[in-house]
């Protein structure tokens, strides 16, 4: 009997037969070697590991050096280039790589950091976390999601600045009502009308950028036949939910965090619960379905009849606004008008 090999080691631990970047077409002799490239981004720098040459590179963020990575990848077949989610910083590089053809992930890195953990690193530099987030990507093998063009990304600041606007205005008013001060509260009045004139220009702005592409005045024909769903709700679901209408229900809940996951162990069931997901969406949808409970037949008959059966309220209000972004992914999805 022929024993394995094994290692406690997490980091000398085999993983996937893929992980590899030497792979053998079944049947072919021929070695294709395949290029993972890790980046780890910051600010003003970013580090870069190439898994098929064991390079390590640091680079300045700018759109010069961004140049020299694509230089240093040249002749290579590019499996993918995997970078964290970093705010902004990482945008101009993503973007770079992808107008050069070359396949970009850009993950979360709450995940990689648990990757790492698994793996059992317990030090942390750049040059280390480029490599690990190389390695992630070739074990993991994250989607590969094309970065919004242009026009979304204006109209994503767009409702971003808003959102802004309208939680200073928030801040402000409750500020209003708790002061006694008359010059204080004639100066946050002040603030108050400025805060809502910009609103309304920032709502100008944006009904103008959606008239801009036809798709979007497609798509807002559709969804404003929604009751419930009003043109803050549209603009959001059209600048930071653009996968709306291209997955799956399970997977549109899921992108949205109003997915629910079991946690079940043995004899004990516990409370299935949301998590994770793009907030500023689920924030947009769950005003909406605010509306949607009182206006909106469907909506509505289904929310009595989650609470007739005992259900919370915010429960309820959450499964209302699952099946609410399933039905707007299905009339996207199939073009098809609303009908009650």
């Amino acid at each position: 009997m022929a024993w394995l090999q094994f290692s406690c080691k997490p980091e000398q631990l085999p993983g996937r037969l893929y992980a590899s970047p030497y792979l053998t077409r079944p049947g072919d002799m021929t070695v294709m070697e395949y290029t993972t490239v890790g980046v780890d981004i910051a600010k003003d720098s970013f580090d870069v590991y190439i898994d098929s040459t064991r390079q390590h590179l640091h680079l300045d963020n700018t759109p010069e050096a961004h140049q020299q990575l694509l230089a240093a990848l040249s002749g290579m077949t590019i499996r993918m280039v995997v970078m964290e989610a970093t705010s902004r910083y990482h945008s101009l590089l993503a973007a770079t790589l992808e107008l050069a053809g070359i396949p970009v992930a850009v993950v979360n890195p709450r995940q990689v950091k648990n990757f790492a953990r698994a793996m059992g690193t317990l030090y942390k530099t750049d040059p280390s976390d480029a490599r690990i987030i190389c390695e992630f990507g070739r074990r993991m093998e994250p989607d590969i999601r094309p970065a919004p063009d242009e026009q979304t990304q204006r109209l994503a600041g767009m409702v971003t600045r808003r959102r802004q606007l309208v939680e200073n205005r928030a801040m402000e008013i409750n500020r209003y009502k708790s002061c006694d001060d008359v010059v204080v509260l004639m100066g946050i009045k002040r603030h108050i009308d400025w805060l809502t004139a910009e609103i309304k220009d920032t709502d100008d702005d944006i009904d103008r950028q959606i008239k801009v592409m036809p798709l979007w005045r497609e798509k807002v024909k559709l969804l404003e036949g929604v009751k419930g769903i009003g043109p803050a709700t549209m603009a959001v679901l059209l600048a930071l939910l653009p996968e709306l209408g291209k997955l799956s229900r399970h997977k549109i809940s899921a992108l949205v965090g109003v997915c629910p996951y079991a946690h079940d162990s043995g004899q004990m069931k516990g409370k299935r619960s949301i998590w994770g997901g793009r907030s500023a969406v689920r924030s947009a949808l769950y005003m909406a379905t605010l509306s949607a409970v009182r206006f909106n037949p469907t909506i509505r008959a289904f929310f009595e009849r989650l609470r007739g059966r005992g259900k919370a309220f915010k429960v309820a209000i959450t499964a209302c606004i699952r099946k609410l972004v399933t039905i707007l992914n299905a009339m996207l999805r199939d073009n098809k008008e609303w009908v009650t």
